[in-house]
């Protein structure tokens, strides 16, 4: 699935809610779900890659096999990548795009923080002069195939709600497909970013207990938000059920009397397809 796949399913005029992925496993769960479209956070790989924050950690490289794994287990769903900030100058961007392409991902996010970055919804986030973000996009729209490339600014936190505005203006002007102001703090905000974007395709980011409002992509659809990134519910919920299952081994040695909180064996072997892979067995046998 491809940048144009993408742009497809965005003309419909429908929401388009991407879930959060960090690995394979997690891709093939958001297909089986009903999902079409995912989003590979860069906070997820860097948590569950590497156990640190999304500080800036992760590099180049790293997130480009995660996204390869992750586009290879889920050929049908379209995987939006994050980029940060294209791990370097509009050179390094270049290289970003192509392998993101290669990799298999429909698109990209490439914001305009300073590097290291920090997650959208930190504190201390700091972002580099316009000149030096829209290098970067045009290089990158300049030297995609169809990549699906959305223009993320972090302007609001750092500079306030009217450069973010007036950032993604001017990288609309660059021919980028999104713009995605991060991290608004009301819905009164996300309608001054929609009034001030208007008949762009724009990115609402719900973190649960981020910054921005939980909304439904209903809501948001209202208010003139089409793509939207529900980045770490999945994540969050996958940690938890291992606490808590670790914890219950630590305490009891076993969970033998806890099983109704885990997948049976049958049950998982099915998640990752094994009597197909038995049948491949035998055919070549």
């Amino acid at each position: 699935m491809n940048g144009d796949d993408l742009r497809t399913r965005l003309a419909t005029g429908e929401p388009v809610l991407m879930p959060g992925v960090w690995d394979a496993m997690s891709a093939k769960l958001v297909r089986r779900a009903g999902h079409q479209v995912a989003f590979l956070s860069g906070y997820s790989v860097s948590a569950t890659l590497l156990g640190l924050p999304d500080f800036g950690y992760l590099t180049q490289g790293e997130m480009a096999e995660v996204a390869r794994r992750v586009c290879g287990a889920a050929p049908d769903l379209m995987v939006i990548v994050d980029a940060d900030t294209g791990y370097g100058n509009p050179l390094n961007t270049i290289r970003t795009v192509e392998l993101w392409e290669a990799a298999g991902a429909a698109g990209m996010f490439l914001e305009d923080q300073t590097w290291p970055k920090k997650c959208g919804h930190m504190a201390g986030k700091v972002v580099v002069p316009r000149e030096d973000w829209l290098a970067k996009l045009e290089a990158a729209v300049a030297h995609r195939t169809s990549l699906h490339i959305t223009a993320r600014t972090d302007a609001r936190a750092a500079l306030g709600l009217d450069e973010a505005i007036e950032r993604a203006r001017m990288a609309l002007d660059l021919g980028v497909d999104a713009v995605f102001v991060e991290a608004p703090e009301s819905r009164a905000e996300l309608e001054q970013i929609a009034d001030g974007l208007p008949d762009a395709v724009r990115v609402a980011n719900m973190v649960e207990a981020g910054k921005t409002p939980l909304l439904t992509p209903a809501e948001l659809h209202d208010l003139g938000f089409d793509l939207i990134v529900a980045p770490l519910g999945g994540l969050y919920a996958a940690v938890k059920a291992l606490i808590g299952a670790y914890a219950t081994l630590a305490d009891k040695g076993t969970l033998r009397d806890d099983l109704h909180q885990l997948l049976s064996f049958d049950e998982f072997n099915a998640l990752v397809d094994l009597d197909e892979h038995y049948e491949r067995e035998e055919r070549f046998r």
